[in-house]
């Protein structure tokens, strides 16, 4: 028995020296990934999932980094965008604005290394958000030609114009600097971007050309010069010489703030009492407000930030959510506006009818946002095809990945039908319509890193369908005022039509002179004239009747909704 049981006791330790020397050398191969390594891995996250989006994503990420940095700086952009056909699929790429430029320490890091900028901590209105979008670019030129991105900037009339050639060491996520000079460039401040990719061109609907022309719609302040692979060039001309608003930042809004956030904002805060941090961490929180927050979560105000436990940080997101607390200001969002909106339309899609509408700012988790929606109907659009549907964030136009976008669902959940289009259930509606849907937000929630497709917040959802239900009544309003121009002029067609044969019918049966026959047709125009007046006047008035009970109808469905809501 003691030799079984000893024997048991070494096949025992045997097996766990096993186990251990395997845990261990599991361990021996795990190690610390940097973030470049990680996209370079997985580069369809950031929309570089083929050739033909590679090409679009990378002119676009240069784009709105030209268009961000001479919108800070309020210069009037002029951007010029080439895009060269070099064979055997592969790109070269060459975007050059005349922004403030860049200085030359922070050239490298821009350029050469993920998740850096100042974008990312900043609450207004920008098109980047996360400090990976040219660089995530000058990647993906590095992993498919193996070669480095050039880049020339100057800041200055008088200043030097700096030339680096940059790759990106994707181990560690720093800029690997390959060439570095100062260079002769006639321009006196801007930046050119050079990236070699491999790509693939087509025109369409998800092409470069549709995004640059989709870009002048809804930026009418700029200027873009485009040269396409085919060597084709076109100009797409400011509409307006005036910059968008300028935005401020604001601190989060209390509403907008999770436990874990909490919880840091409390330890590297410089306030000394919980009243004070309230009031100085977070927009619309004065000395009154922080005190009913503080009673709410049944906390002492002088309590020191630093002291307050997990537990206590629960009870404060708690005592926020029970107070009362001011919207956040809107003046960190600069919206199109509906002049600016429909003057971008009218530019670049030619129809017979346009509206803009823009909705009252509001609020998701705690982050501002203002809708926009613009519509334009009839001209040269087919009318047995759907509507085509344009889709925007803080001006950028999004041409991926349509059917998980919350726009989509706001345009198909709204009745088209009352606005004299045709509609199958839950579908886009039929006819010649363009609709653009904006939304401008200091944070814009979209569903991946790629920034295609904005995520399905109820509030966000909500304030579409207001703003397509209001543009969708005046475009009813024309539409059924057509139909009555039409309806008209046939009834007036069939009038000088057949009076004149009722004329001669009468002259041959009852023998009127020539004079006579022209009396009676002008006697007979005037009576169906009067017929035909009051005819219009009713259905007018059954018209306007039917549009306010619409109306209605609506207002109530909309306040249902927001009862349920709340």
């Amino acid at each position: 028995m003691e030799t079984q049981t000893d024997l048991k006791s070494v096949n025992n330790k045997t097996a766990q020296k096993k186990e251990e020397s395997r845990a261990y050398e599991m361990a021996t191969k795990q190690r610390d990934i940097s973030v470049a390594e990680f996209f370079s891995r997985n580069k369809h996250l950031l929309g570089f999932d083929n050739k033909r989006k590679a090409l679009l994503t990378t002119i676009k990420e240069a784009v709105d980094n030209s268009l961000d940095a001479c919108e800070e700086a309020r210069i009037l952009p002029e951007i010029s965008i080439q895009a060269i056909d070099m064979g055997n699929d592969r790109f070269r790429i060459i975007v050059e604005d005349n922004g403030p430029g860049i200085v030359k320490a922070q050239i490298p890091k821009i350029f050469a290394k993920l998740l850096y900028g100042s974008k990312f901590f900043k609450l207004s209105q920008s098109r980047g958000q996360q400090g990976i979008g040219i660089s995530a670019s000058v990647m993906y030129g590095q992993l498919t030609t193996g070669r480095a991105a050039r880049i020339t900037s100057k800041i200055e009339p008088d200043d030097p114009a700096h030339y680096y050639e940059l790759m990106i060491d994707t181990e560690k996520n720093k800029p690997k600097i390959v060439k570095e000079s100062i260079v002769e460039w006639e321009k006196d401040h801007g930046t050119k971007v050079e990236i070699d990719i491999e790509a693939s061109y087509l025109k369409g609907g998800q092409s470069v050309d549709e995004y640059l022309k989709q870009t002048a719609i809804t930026n009418p302040h700029v200027t873009i010069f485009y040269t396409s692979p085919k060597a084709e060039q076109f100009i797409f001309a400011r509409a307006k010489d005036e910059l968008p608003k300028q935005t401020t930042d604001i601190k989060p809004h209390p509403y907008g703030v999770e436990l874990g956030r909490m919880i840091k904002m409390l330890q590297v805060t410089e306030a000394r009492t919980l009243q004070s941090f309230l009031t100085t961490e977070f927009s619309r929180v004065g000395s009154g407000t922080a005190k009913q927050i503080c009673e709410n979560a049944a906390l002492l105000p002088n309590t020191k930030p630093k002291d307050l436990s997990t537990e206590m940080a629960e009870k404060l997101i708690k005592g926020i959510k029970e107070t009362k607390i001011i919207a956040p200001p809107t003046d960190c969002i600069s919206p199109i506006g509906n002049e600016l909106l429909e003057k971008g339309l009218r530019k670049e899609i030619n129809a017979e009818f346009y509206i803009s509408v823009t909705r009252q700012p509001s609020v998701y988790s705690g982050n501002p946002f203002i809708i926009e929606v613009g519509l334009a109907y009839g001209g040269n659009q087919p009318g047995d095809k759907p509507a085509n549907l344009l889709r925007f964030a803080n001006r950028v136009p999004l041409l991926y990945q349509q059917s998980a976008c919350a726009m989509l669902r706001s345009v198909t959940s709204t009745s088209w039908r009352s606005y004299g289009l045709q509609q199958s259930n839950s579908s886009i509606p039929i006819g010649p319509l363009t609709i653009l849907i904006h939304i401008a937000s200091v944070w814009v929630p979209f569903t991946s890193e790629s920034k295609e497709a904005i995520a399905h917040y109820p509030e966000i959802i909500k304030e579409i369908k207001l703003a397509l239900q209001d543009a969708g009544r005046k475009l009813g309003s024309y539409v059924n005022k057509k139909k009555r121009v039409g309806f008209e002029l046939k009834k007036r067609g069939y009038i000088e039509k057949y009076i004149p044969h009722v004329g001669d019918s009468l002259k041959n049966i009852v023998g009127l002179a020539e004079e006579d026959r022209k009396k009676v047709e002008e006697m007979l125009k005037e009576i169906l004239e009067q017929q035909r007046g009051k005819l219009e006047s009713m259905e007018f008035d059954e018209e306007k009747n039917q549009d306010y009970e619409q109306e209605l109808a609506i207002s109530r469905k909309d306040s249902e909704e927001g009862d349920l809501d709340d």
